[in-house]
């Protein structure tokens, strides 16, 4: 076999990734529309069933890592398609440095320079941004791991709801030098400690 003709197979493999790639990209996108439409059905017919709706997704804590961790169980990872591009270069891929660390309500108050940029510790969804009563502007980012950790005393941010941000990754920056962090998982305060 010669240059050319290895060439020319690579091509047409590559091709045959690509299209099959796509196809199973489509497929998982219309389960997820017939999903979807099938419970849009059964919450319009079935109160009892919007009722479980609401209390588990409005009222209860919604776990999308475990949404996430079911979804690739059964259909694999959203996008097939990503074994075939190139991997983004982070810019930003930090750790969390800070100078001195003081117990404060449920979590931590961590001193840090001013106008300290706040590194994602782990990968997660963000499910909140928002004000909390004596931690300021917050951001919560539920981790791959199922722990919510609270990013506190924030005053700008690029990120949005329901983000996929990723560790080491730029989250924002904060207000004067205090960081208040807090960590939680099932509704359980956890020591900062294991996590910093």
């Amino acid at each position: 076999m010669n240059i050319e003709d290895y060439r020319a197979k690579k091509k047409v493999v590559k091709k045959l990734v690509l299209k099959k790639s796509i196809k199973t990209f489509i497929s998982k996108c219309l389960i997820v529309i017939i999903l979807f439409l099938l419970t849009l059905i059964m919450i319009k017919s079935n109160n009892s069933f919007k009722n479980n709706i609401i209390k588990y997704v409005y009222e209860d804590n919604l776990e999308f890592t475990k949404l996430k961790s079911i979804y690739e169980k059964y259909f694999g990872k959203i996008l097939a398609i990503d074994k075939i591009t190139p991997k983004d270069e982070k810019v930003f891929n930090e750790k969390i440095s800070y100078t001195k660390s003081n117990v404060y309500k449920d979590g931590v108050s961590l001193s840090v320079n001013s106008n300290y940029m706040v590194p994602v510790l782990e990968s997660g969804i963000v499910v909140f941004i928002g004000e909390k009563e004596g931690y300021g502007n917050t951001v919560i980012i539920e981790q791959v791991d199922g722990v919510d950790v609270w990013y506190s005393n924030i005053s700008t941010t690029n990120i949005k709801m329901y983000d996929y941000v990723e560790n080491g990754g730029l989250l924002g920056e904060v207000n004067g030098d205090k960081l208040y962090m807090v960590f939680q998982k099932d509704g359980k305060y956890l020591d900062y400690k294991k996590y910093l």
